[in-house]
Parts: structure tokens; sequence; C-alpha cells
């Protein structure tokens, strides 16, 4: 398996700007969270793995999300599996060259990847209008109150969301409060990798 050290080189390789280089960390430790708190604790590096190379291509080719980053993964030496988890998080999404993602979350993990990722983003916006600017002291019915305005973080798609939490078989409520969980615990550990960043 690729490790940390060379995934993390490979996501530089392709992404340069810092939104990019955060939301692939908080992915990444979100993942390696919820790997944790589901039982899957020994491959915790496996799944933070995927969620820090999930938006390899978005930088550089947004149009053809999902579809390019076989091409870049492969030549970084990335296996399969991998490769297809990474695929998997645009399930059902029409990219921007009208083309259908047609690869499906079949694993826990990848399915939790599905379900996460756009939320991520939308807690994180959340966060940034606190005085604390913190996911640390934010509420679940704080949450969901952005969440249920239409006009909050229009870019973050409540319908993908959604379709993670049915994929998971959870209700809304179970993935908000876990996934809010998961950037609370590692808001620090974060915080701290994008000072080193930059």
């Amino acid at each position: 398996m690729i490790s940390r050290e060379e995934a993390f080189s490979l996501l530089k390789k392709y992404n340069k700007e810092s939104f990019h280089i955060q939301h692939a960390l908080t992915v990444e430790a979100v993942m390696k969270w919820y790997a944790e708190e589901l039982g899957y604790g020994e491959e915790a590096e496996y799944w933070g793995i995927v969620g820090l190379l999930h938006d390899i291509d978005f930088e550089l080719y947004p149009d053809e999300h999902c579809l390019k980053a076989p091409e870049l993964l492969r030549e970084g030496g990335v296996s399969d599996d991998i490769i297809h988890a990474v695929c998997s998080h645009g399930y059902g999404i029409t990219v921007g060259n009208g083309v259908t993602i047609d690869v499906e979350p079949t694993r826990e993990m990848e399915k939790v990847l599905f379900a996460a990722d756009e939320l991520t983003g939308l807690i994180g916006a959340a966060a940034l209008m606190r005085p604390s600017k913190s996911t640390k002291d934010m509420e679940l019915k704080s949450l969901k109150k952005k969440y249920k305005s239409k006009g909050f973080a229009a870019g973050c798609s409540r319908e993908v969301i959604e379709r993670g939490a049915e994929q998971l078989g959870w209700d809304l409520d179970k993935l908000l409060e876990l996934t809010l969980r998961a950037m609370a615990a590692t808001e620090d550990i974060l915080n701290e990798e994008m000072v080193l960043e930059q």
C-alpha cells in the first residue's frame, strides 16, 4: 500500500491551493476517525489515505472529476482498490463534461467517504460563521438549522449527503452528529497540519 507520506506528496503534485489541501486533510482525519468508531481501527491509515486522495483530480480537472483520478493515481503507484474507492465518491454525479460517474461505493469505507465528503464542507462553512470559528462548540441543532437553510453553503449537495446516509442505512441525524463529532475531535490536528503547510 502507498504510504501516507507518498500519498500526501502525490496529492500536492496536483493540488496547490490551500483550500483543496485543507479539504483533503479534513476528509482524511474524518475517515480515520470513522474507521476507529465503526470498528475498523486496524484499517484507519488506509481509510485516511483514501480520504486524502479522494479529490486528487479536482483542482486541475474539475470537469473530469473522478474520471482523471485513475490515471493520476496509477502514475503514482496507487492500487486499484484505492482507485475504486476514490472514484466511488462521485457515484451518480454528472461531472462538467456530461459524464455520470458509475463507480458504485460497495464497501462501508466507500459509503462513509461518499456520505461525509460534502458534509465536511458544510460543517466547515458553519464553523466559520461561529464566533469561535470552531466545530468543538457546535451543537447538532445548530448544524441542522444551517443544513436546512437552502442558501447556506449551497455548493454542498444535500441530495448527495442524504443519498450517502441512505447507502449506510443511517438516518440523516446520525450522519450529521457523527461527522460533526469527527471534525471536532480532529480539528486541532488539522490546524497544526495546515500551519506546517504554510
